[in-house]
């Protein structure tokens, strides 16, 4: 995998992973590489140094960046609220959310995980969830 940082013409910066250089330009002239803020896909890569990072040590947890604009200052907010208010039940979450919409256990705020099918049947059942825009934190052991 290759990751590029690119840019619209109204300047909004993002980046993009993708498989391989040729993948990037093939998806680019088809036009599906759009821009995450206004849809653009007139895209092009920026200039950009290659990540090299050197070793962590043992037991060293990684370091998360600062929010680099408003956009994931909102989504870091959001995540943050989220965890702070919400029990965090894992992969249980489809039979957590059923067993609460039922009244076989108390309502609560919680979030996890569901497979796409897990998720639509409790969609279809009015049972109401929605994906958020990132994934759980994990400890390693």
């Amino acid at each position: 995998m290759i990751r590029y940082d690119l840019k619209c013409p109204k300047g909004h910066e993002f980046d993009g992973w993708f498989p391989s250089a040729d993948a990037f330009e093939t998806q680019r002239v088809a036009g599906h590489v759009g821009c995450t803020i206004c849809g653009a896909t007139d895209v092009e890569k920026r200039i950009m140094a290659p990540s090299v990072r050197p070793a962590r040590k043992a037991g060293e947890k990684p370091k998360l960046t600062a929010p680099q604009n408003d956009v994931e200052a909102a989504l870091a907010e959001m995540r943050a609220k989220i965890e702070a208010n919400s029990d965090y039940v894992g992969l249980n979450f489809a039979a957590e959310a059923r067993a609460m919409h039922e009244g076989r256990i108390d309502e609560r705020s919680i979030y996890g995980e569901a497979k796409p099918e897990e998720a639509r049947a409790l969609l279809e059942d009015g049972i109401p969830v929605a994906p958020l825009p990132f994934m759980p934190k994990r400890e390693a052991n």
